[in-house]
């Protein structure tokens, strides 16, 4: 059941950012695929396939691509949107309990970095006319440390850390590799005000851009790329 369509898949599609993702793609044409704990096989259309996914478990992230490969074709483009944060004492973040941070980071984390890695070996298959590209969802917190969100922000940061090295390295391969981040239009998070047609406008910008851009895609609603002084 392969695909002569390009394929996107969306690691971690709630209704806030991922659900406008898939539809930004599916209005150029692309084939979708989303892995998250919710989805369910038997909702699979021929544009849309579901892949019920704990991205927990690092296995999981491995299993989708897999899944999605069969299915509807190697993905040219993969949005890591999942996200886990347990909140903790902000004048006591170190009581934060080892297992939840080590859940949190494996979602934000781990598992985006098996992300990557599969991402980078799909896009070995792919002619270069492809658009190749790994965003991963992130928010202010790899730069301004938030008290009661210290494993959320942590996870960002690391993940921050990979995209960049990946961004440098994935360059001249023509691979891109970007970590979204909207803000308001003074340069402060934007948090619960996301916005996710603003993310999907701005995801389908990065993939069909022929080169890497910065690998830092701070963004603002209605303008696009803007670029802010580090926090």
């Amino acid at each position: 059941m392969s695909s002569t369509s390009p394929v996107l898949l969306i690691l971690g599609s709630g209704p806030r950012i991922g659900s406008h993702v898939a539809r930004a793609f599916a209005a150029k044409g692309y084939k979708v695929a989303l892995a998250s704990r919710k989805v369910k096989e038997a909702d699979n259309t021929a544009d849309q396939i579901n892949i019920p996914s704990d991205l927990s478990d690092p296995n999981s992230v491995v299993n989708a691509f897999s899944k999605v490969k069969e299915l509807i074709g190697t993905p040219s483009v993969v949005v890591y949107n999942a996200g886990a944060v347990t909140s903790n004492d902000a004048k006591d973040p170190l009581s934060l309990p080892v297992a939840d941070f080590t859940r949190d980071f494996t979602i934000n984390t781990t598992s985006a970095f098996v992300a990557a890695q599969q991402a980078v070996l799909s896009f070995k298959e792919l002619p270069d006319s492809a658009a190749r590209t790994f965003i991963y969802t992130g928010n202010i917190t790899n730069e301004i440390p938030l008290a009661p969100l210290l494993d959320l922000g942590v996870g960002k940061s690391a993940t921050a850390h990979i995209i960049q090295s990946a961004a440098a390295a994935y360059k001249d391969k023509g691979y891109k590799f970007y970590y979204g981040d909207e803000r308001k239009a003074d340069g402060s998070a934007a948090f619960m005000d996301i916005d996710g047609e603003a993310h999907g406008k701005l995801y389908v910008e990065l993939a069909e851009g022929k080169e890497q851009g910065p690998w830092q895609q701070t963004f603002v609603k209605g303008v696009g790329y803007k670029q802010f002084p580090h926090a």
